[in-house]
């Protein structure tokens, strides 16, 4: 079934501590509030406003590149107030189901996203809990002795939350000037509309304070899967002063001959890359035929390849390229190489390896006719 949802990203996120607000922050390779975007659509949403602080429209942009389906409305003061914005947005009908759905809870599945939808058509609005599991103590103001609460009947309420427009706007309508309302449900509830509850998800946490972001990054890789590419590139040699490898020019009586800069340490990478996420290859992306990519930097080809990585979610972990010639001698330049190769990918020294062997005088780069390089990268993936 159809519906439609809201994001609230509106907050500034001071809880979590220094840096961006932390629905553009990243986890695990994607900015926190596309999680939420991304399940959503997954799930069916025929519409989402991602309420977002105004003058970020450029940062969302950037965010959710490549989604559709989604318009961002200016949030408000308070968490109601972006709310009632992102209702004002919506094109769906009054007894369409709307979610709302906070950006800082970036686990949501969209199985549980549908059965909330279709929950808010036959009650007065439906919302995912979990049982209290830890015992409760009370403490008041001044350093009272601790108390024990008892914790029957009590339940942690999640979101994303859903309703009816035409209740959830009835509800909002009522509400008494001033008054801060927790979450939607209780708005709907001081209004007399009856909640029901859906099994909530452990992992539908929300993001408010630093520790919790190292938590969320261990809960996303433990959804990942590993994928491995490889590359193969080989050039002659011609008339020149030096080649370039792996993004390091070095002296040498003959130069490499390409279309562009022909790093053929580069261009096998750019291709393990690739396949590791099954992208081809570098000629489908920058045909030969093209030319504007004629003595291109191959480190633009490289940057290229990791960009798609990151725009499915995913990031390169390690890279391992092994040169094939009798000479120019790569081991004086092997570490150059290594730090260059961190440097274009963001990579720690130690994610990559450089390497190289002779074929014993045999073959075209025995002969010195030419030099190949083949790659190996991996590469993580939402799974």
């Amino acid at each position: 079934m159809g519906f439609s949802a809201i994001i609230v990203a509106a907050g500034s996120g001071q809880r979590a501590g220094p840096g961006a607000a932390k629905q553009w922050r990243t986890l695990a390779g994607k900015p926190v509030a596309r999680w939420s975007l991304e399940a959503l659509l997954a799930a069916g949403a025929q519409e989402v406003v991602v309420v977002i602080p105004p003058g970020h429209e450029s940062t969302a942009a950037e965010a959710f590149a490549g989604l559709n389906n989604w318009i961002t409305a200016p949030g408000g003061d308070q968490r109601h107030d972006s709310v009632l914005a992102g209702i004002s947005a919506l094109t769906c009908g009054a007894r369409d189901a709307v979610l709302i759905h906070d950006a800082a809870r970036p686990f949501l599945k969209p199985a549980l996203a549908r059965e909330l939808a279709e929950a808010a058509l036959e009650h007065d609005g439906a919302l995912p809990a979990l049982p209290m599991a830890d015992t409760l103590k009370r403490q008041t103001p001044g350093g009272s002795p601790l108390s024990t609460a008892s914790r029957e009947g009590l339940w942690r309420a999640q979101t994303p939350q859903a309703f009816r427009r035409e209740v959830l706007e009835a509800a909002y309508a009522a509400w008494p000037n001033g008054e801060i309302p927790t979450d939607d449900a209780s708005v709907v509830e001081r209004a007399g509309g009856r909640i029901h509850l859906e099994a909530g998800d452990p992992r539908l946490m929300k993001l408010t304070y630093p520790e919790d972001f190292e938590m969320a990054e261990a809960l996303a890789g433990a959804a990942r899967v590993t994928r491995v590419g490889m590359g193969f590139d080989a050039h002659r040699f011609g008339p020149g002063d030096g080649v370039w490898l792996c993004g390091v020019k070095i002296p040498h009586g003959q130069t490499l001959i390409g279309h562009s800069d022909a790093d053929a340490g580069l261009h096998a990478l750019t291709d393990a890359i690739l396949g590791a996420i099954g992208e081809g290859d570098i000629g489908d992306h920058f045909p030969p035929t093209d030319l504007q990519w004629r003595g291109a930097a191959s480190s633009v080809f490289l940057k290229h390849a990791a960009a798609l990585v990151a725009a499915k979610g995913g990031r390169v972990v390690n890279l391992d390229v092994t040169l094939i010639c009798e000479r120019p001698k790569i081991k004086p330049h092997r570490e150059a190489m290594r730090e260059s190769l961190a440097g274009l990918l963001g990579l720690p020294l130690s994610a990559v390896s450089v390497k190289a062997t002779t074929t014993e005088a045999m073959g075209f780069t025995g002969r010195e006719e030419g030099l190949a390089a083949q790659a190996i990268a991996t590469v993580e993936l939402p799974g």
